[in-house]
């Protein structure tokens, strides 16, 4: 099979890491493969001239443990809030949830999975296709080299805490795209592949 639709057959959301770290290189080739997905034109004033920018987005790669706490520490309450509302809705669901947090080891990380490499995509808020156009070649790359990801919505809810505000360094008009989560993949809990969906086929009108 050809080597990239193979890389897009075999992805898959992983939420469960090997306490491995990443070599630098590797992680420089993943965000270079983000830093060529297709973008649109952005008007910029430099030197007081107008000129067409493109790539408008920036990385921010998070390795550090005591950060990554602090970043769990900011979103679990979300996360918690979140999946209490589908116990009614979600039922079994929630239950397969609840089963693998209760017997993952401390400490508990639903959100970031405890993966090594935490990697935010930030780019402005009117420049949503591209920044994802970006985070998808990331997730692809990862996959081609052997390792496993996964986009955490939840991850993003990091503006209550003004060091991680700080930190990230997000301007007026920029959001977070993710974060994605690096790392070599381990054997995942039944719970997880139990909830895991499953791909249907393509909806296709021809003209």
């Amino acid at each position: 099979m050809n080597p990239v639709l193979e890389a897009i057959k075999n992805r898959r959301s992983v939420r469960s890491y090997e306490p491995k770290p990443i070599p630098k290189d590797i992680i420089n080739t993943i965000i270079e493969a983000g830093n060529q997905a297709p973008s649109r034109g952005r008007e910029e004033e430099r030197e007081g001239k107008k000129t067409l920018t493109f790539q408008p987005w920036r990385f921010v790669v998070v390795e550090d443990p005591e950060f990554k706490q602090k970043l769990l520490q900011t979103v679990f309450p979300i996360w918690k809030k979140h999946m209490e509302s589908m116990k009614e809705t979600h039922s079994e669901m929630y239950e397969q949830v609840m089963m693998q947090y209760k017997a993952m080891p401390e400490p508990k990380d639903m959100v970031y999975h405890g993966a090594p490499v935490i990697l935010f995509v930030i780019g402005p808020a009117s420049y949503a296709v591209s920044c994802a156009l970006a985070c998808e070649n990331v997730i692809i790359a990862a996959t081609s080299l052997g390792l496993g990801s996964c986009y955490v919505g939840f991850g993003a809810m990091v503006e209550g805490d003004a060091d991680i505000v700080q930190a990230l360094e997000p301007k007026d008009d920029e959001r977070i795209y993710g974060p994605i989560v690096l790392g070599y993949p381990k054997d995942e809990p039944s719970a997880w592949a139990s909830i895991r969906p499953k791909k249907q086929a393509p909806v296709i009108k021809w003209i």
